[in-house]
């Protein structure tokens, strides 16, 4: 009994003990926690935002991406220039003044400055190139280790290898092989042109999917068995990210993997990968019969992964999904939108045919050269842009303490959201600012405005990649199109529908009527 007795004693003192411990480290956990919340929130709560609710945060209501769209752009409306937001206990900082994006070295002091701020330099400095939450959770799964989702050093190394393949002298031999494909495209329209209307949404991914896999891959996809189901399944893995921001419960790993739709997104993203495999597969058997004095990007990585430097296996696989993903998915997205408003304004369509008619003639295949004689159309491109950029919203985890033009401080670590489409449709910036108006991109013009005001490609170091790879083939495409239609309007701007998917989309796929030309 006494034994019985002891044992019993030194468990309890033990038990005793070990319970000791874990409230003591807990409240230090809570002290630490306390310290760094009562430091951010010292700053967070100063910033303008909508009403919050106790642990839910501010968009406690399930609606629609659609929706979410439209009621952030009510918000930025509301607070202009920033405000804050919390999707729980995470709080999110959206910015749309061109100030806070990138202003003049020439800093004024905290001393000497009427309203305590410093410029600062969010899009230009290296310290900020850090993607946000938002990017890795709705792309994370498919693009994970590639350029767009990676950071620091390994950033830096990639995108200098990588340049090499969007430089100028490739986009001069790239031109024609647009054109090429640009030919296809009209063949395929023509073969819908005598229904009331054409969904161009398919075609123009198609288009621009090819034309990666012609120039960038060495590859030809256009009679490529794997192409269409690739492009199925790139618009299904996107209905799966719509799901879950519309569920955010399902942003939460350990929720979401425990659902029927995580089988189903991981199926989907298995073949959305297996895709770009089988092409590495096949172009590396190709590589040592091919002699490229100006080798597609392809070739670039399985180089550098035989010379077994930062590339590996994995490094070559990601690179390939993220591009094919990115290069093909945001021209469509531009080209959809570019077609929609140019049937919508007859007098700036029939400008750009008689512009292409008048410097190419009615069929020449026109070189790298005679697209950037185009000016119209360039200035075309630029308002569709601007309406309607490429990624509508850019994320980004402040490198340090930053403090904005208004004199509010985002705290290091915070996720910060610059809304592009509200800095380029906001009134304070443009005049008529939801109107489609070419000339705002005339020399004189630009030069009046803000040169972070028009950031269709974002800016700074982690710029756009491809963002002249992407404008030689949206202007491909539209030589050939405007030659062989005339654009009439199904779908008017005012009643498309739009998301954030990391890139700007139509809810719905885009209707336009092609007539053909006599």
């Amino acid at each position: 009994m006494k034994l019985a007795d002891s044992r019993k004693a030194h468990f309890s003192v033990d038990m005793l003990l070990l319970w000791l411990i874990i409230l003591a480290l807990s409240a230090i956990y809570y002290v630490e926690r306390k310290k760094r919340f009562e430091r951010i929130w010292k700053h967070i709560l100063q910033i303008p935002g909508p009403e919050a609710k106790l642990l839910i945060g501010t968009n406690y209501k399930l609606i629609s991406c659609e929706d979410i769209f439209e009621r952030e752009r009510r918000r930025m409306r509301e607070f202009f220039p920033i405000y804050k937001t919390w999707i729980f206990h995470t709080p999110f900082v959206h910015l749309a003044d061109p100030d806070d994006m990138e202003v003049s070295e020439s800093t004024p002091s905290r001393k000497n400055c009427p309203i305590a701020f410093t410029f600062q330099k969010i899009l230009t400095k290296p310290i900020h190139i850090t993607k946000g939450l938002s990017a890795e959770k709705m792309f994370g799964d498919w693009l994970h280790g590639g350029l767009i989702m990676i950071t620091g050093s390994k950033w830096y190394r990639r995108r200098k290898l990588l340049e090499p393949s969007f430089h100028f002298n490739n986009l001069k031999t790239f031109a024609e092989l647009f054109y090429v494909e640009a030919q296809a495209l009209v063949e395929d329209l023509k073969k819908n042109c005598h229904e009331p209307y054409t969904e161009i949404e398919n075609y123009a991914y198609r288009y621009t999917l090819c034309c990666f896999g012609t120039t960038s891959l060495g590859f030809q996809l256009r009679d490529n068995d794997g192409t269409q189901e690739y492009l199925d399944n790139a618009a299904r893995f996107k209905r799966h990210v719509v799901y879950r921001l519309e569920h955010p419960w399902l942003l939460h790993d350990g929720v979401f993997k425990f659902t029927a739709l995580f089988r189903s997104f991981k199926q989907n993203l298995r073949r959305i990968h297996e895709f770009g495999d089988n092409i590495i597969r096949e172009r590396t058997k190709a590589l040592e019969s091919v002699a490229d004095a100006k080798p597609p990007m392809l070739d670039l990585l399985l180089k550098a992964r035989s010379q077994r430097g930062d590339i590996d296996d994995k490094a070559v696989k990601d690179e390939i999904n993220t591009f094919i993903a990115a290069a093909h998915d945001t021209s469509a997205a531009s080209l959809c939108f570019t077609l929609m408003l140019l049937a919508n304004n007859k007098e700036a369509q029939e400008e750009m045919y008689e512009e292409i008619v008048k410097s190419l003639g009615k069929n020449e295949v026109p070189s790298y050269y005679a697209l950037s004689q185009l000016k119209f159309m360039d200035r075309c491109i630029s308002e569709s842009l601007r309406i309607y950029p490429v990624a509508p919203i850019l994320n980004r985890i402040a490198g340090e303490e930053v403090v904005t033009k208004s004199g509010h401080t985002i705290p290091k670590g915070c996720n910060m959201l610059l809304n592009v489409i509200d800095m380029h449709r906001a009134p304070e910036i443009w005049d008529e600012p939801d109107k489609f108006e070419p000339d705002r991109f005339l020399p004189e013009n630009v030069a009046k405005r803000h040169r972070f005001a028009y950031l269709p490609f974002a800016a700074g170091q982690r710029n756009c990649i491809g963002k002249k790879f992407a404008l030689v083939e949206l202007k491909a495409a539209l030589c050939a199109v405007l030659r062989s239609f005339v654009l009439e309007p199904v779908d008017r701007p005012e009643d498309v529908k739009c998301i954030n998917l990391g890139l700007m989309k139509p809810v719905r796929s885009i209707r336009v009527k092609f007539v053909p030309r006599n």
